[in-house]
């Protein structure tokens, strides 16, 4: 009987923090959070900011991220289609373990910067409803899109939107 009750305590608890989540989460139209990161192979921090004047893809990822293994490659694809263009990718990986990405990045290599939130402080920043998450930013620094989850088909709907607002 106490372990029926932890277990409904526990659903009604997460039910309510989605809720509650959903009503204050990052919307469209809203300057994106500045985060200062390091790179994946260096000690070398990169910024949102410094990323003004471009259209700027930030893919919140993870090794045990399903979908991830299928966004990761086409995201790369859709960079070296556009590197004339004034886009970039950031990926943003949240394992507490640099080595489990690493790993994941030998299977599913990225032509783009790899950014490290080991401690999730940027991730809570942007409020993930879930993994993958995906925020499109234009020129000047606002959401424009935002994608949770990922499936193959997504990739027009995203080029589409990247497209938009070069």
């Amino acid at each position: 009987m106490d372990s029926i009750k932890t277990v409904l305590s526990m659903l009604l608890l997460s039910v309510g923090l989605m809720f509650s989540a959903a009503s204050i989460a990052i919307e469209k139209g809203q300057t994106a959070p500045n985060f200062r990161l390091p790179l994946l192979d260096s000690q070398k921090k990169v910024s949102l900011k410094q990323y003004r004047g471009k259209v700027v893809y930030v893919d919140f990822w993870a090794s045990w991220c399903g979908p991830c293994r299928q966004s990761l490659p086409l995201l790369t694809k859709l960079r070296a289609e556009m590197k004339k263009q004034p886009f970039e990718v950031l990926a943003i990986n949240l394992d507490e373990e640099v080595d489990a990405a690493k790993g994941f990045l030998k299977q599913y290599p990225v032509n783009y910067p790899v950014l490290l939130d080991p401690e999730g402080n940027v991730a809570a920043q942007y409020q993930l409803p879930g993994m993958p998450t995906s925020f499109i930013v234009d020129k000047r620094g606002r959401i424009k899109h935002v994608h949770v989850g990922f499936k193959p088909q997504d990739i027009d709907k995203i080029r589409q939107q990247v497209k938009s607002l070069l």
